[in-house]
């Protein structure tokens, strides 16, 4: 496994309309595990493949939630002492995603972006939908999503056609959101 770099905006590969998958090896494999390491490591939950630089219809999630039901955990990062709630990782794979019939009802969430890193902005989309995806071996599955997970596989499903969440925000927030990112890039 290998921590990728993520593409972030404005590189043009972002735009990419991304291509199906055909092949289920051990590259899309070995492929999978690197983007599970690479989203862990940058804190998110979930990425496109694009977002790595390889423009095929895959993405990967794991909303990482809290268990509430587990005793709270004390660990130690950068020589600081805290306490947080252990959590439950589901770890998974959407090859060739489709959305089926999306809602009409909708729901509205913060949404963040590994590649428009520190930018959050409300974003509007339908609050449950049905996806159609393979898995690894290329067997197809449909499954009923609703809340952060169907929020989630949207945002990472427009990264496969090359949108970004900054693309959903009116003409001046996006280009409030680009200029801020260019500053904090700037001052790095």
């Amino acid at each position: 496994m290998a921590i990728r770099e993520i593409l972030e905006a404005p590189d043009p590969r972002l735009k990419t309309v991304s291509k199906p998958v055909d092949t289920f090896d051990d590259d899309l494999k070995t492929l999978v595990d690197d983007m599970f390491e690479t989203m862990y490591a940058a804190h998110g939950i979930g990425l496109a493949a694009i977002q790595v630089g390889e423009p095929i219809r895959l993405l990967v999630i794991d909303l990482q939630e809290e268990d509430k039901d587990a005793e709270p955990v004390e660990c130690e990062h950068d020589g600081t002492k805290h306490t947080h709630q252990p959590v439950i990782n589901d770890p998974r794979v959407f090859v060739n995603p489709e959305i089926l019939d999306p809602s009409d009802d909708m729901g509205t969430y913060q949404e963040g972006c590994l590649s428009v890193p520190d930018i959050y902005a409300d974003v509007e989309r339908p609050a449950r939908c049905r996806v159609r995806y393979q898995d690894l071996d290329g067997n197809q599955h449909e499954e009923e999503m609703s809340g952060m997970l169907a929020t989630c596989i949207q945002h990472e499903m427009d990264h496969l056609n090359g949108i970004l969440f900054i693309d959903h925000l009116s003409r001046l927030k996006r280009s409030m959101a680009l200029k801020k990112l260019k500053k904090m890039r700037e001052a790095a």
